[in-house]
């Protein structure tokens, strides 16, 4: 969710005015999720790297994140649509109101399944795999773990959040702002899954419900093109396992393919 500060810039407003106006786009595009479907939303709300913002910035950001987790949790929208929310990231970094914040919306949401929001908080990629590693490091020396037993699906239930119910890979990228570059986001659920991404000019406080639409467009493309290479290969698969069987009875004329 890219460019708060830019747009507060360009129209002469004080940052905190670009995070209050983007926090309103994301409650649209929570609703737009829902809308079309969409079981599981990961929003990147604050980076490891945002750690290095100003000290006055930081302090309004976690205010607001906070005011937005405490009103989610009191939103009958939240509980009548079965929203789950969960904070995947390194929590213990955040203020402790913020923490309180996010653990009491994760506790009043705990048995919801229809709609899954992920906010990705003091979260980076890298030190998502990092902790994941230690995890089962960990769990190798006290002997619950043999390193032979260990798979993708050991890692991927080792990742953020820290309560299990691993984030799925990942489906489709949005960014906004105008920069054609992912930003440490999710890392081990994009990559290897092919999934599509969407890069867009408008700020996030300018992000409307066509850009959206135009997004989940994208992604039907790249769905579509993958079937298509994959009937592709299947046929080409056919048509050189009939080769092989033509071959086979002119050499074999009196036998049957099983019996060669």
């Amino acid at each position: 969710m890219d460019g708060n500060r830019r747009y507060a810039n360009r129209i002469g407003k004080l940052t905190t005015y670009g995070h209050v106006k983007g926090a309103s786009v994301t409650e649209k595009v929570i609703e737009w999720c829902y809308e079309v479907g969409i079981k599981q939303l990961t929003i990147y709300a604050f980076s490891t790297e945002n750690f290095n913002r100003a000290e006055d910035e930081k302090q309004k950001l976690f205010e607001l994140i906070g005011l937005k987790f405490d009103e989610l949790c009191k939103d009958e929208r939240t509980h009548k649509k079965k929203i789950h929310i969960r904070a995947i990231g390194d929590i213990q970094k955040l203020p402790i109101s913020l923490q309180y914040s996010i653990k009491e919306a994760e506790r009043c949401t705990a048995t919801y399944d229809q709609f899954y929001l992920n906010v990705a908080i003091a979260y980076g990629g890298r030190q998502d795999i990092v902790q994941a590693v230690r995890k089962i490091a960990e769990k190798v020396d006290k002997g619950q773990l043999n390193t032979e037993d260990i798979t993708e699906s050991t890692i991927a239930n080792h990742l953020y959040p820290a309560a299990g119910n691993a984030i799925p890979n990942v489906d489709l990228i949005i960014r906004t702002g105008g920069d054609e570059r992912v930003s440490n986001f999710l890392p081990w659920q994009t990559c290897g899954n092919e999934c599509a991404t969407y890069f867009c000019a408008p700020y996030w406080p300018e992000f409307r419900k066509i850009d959206f639409l135009r997004s989940i467009r994208i992604y039907q493309e790249r769905l579509q093109e993958k079937k298509l290479v994959m009937i592709k290969r299947n046929a080409v698969l056919l048509e050189a396992l009939k080769k092989k069987d033509s071959e086979i009875i002119t050499k074999y004329p009196t036998k049957t393919i099983h019996e060669v």
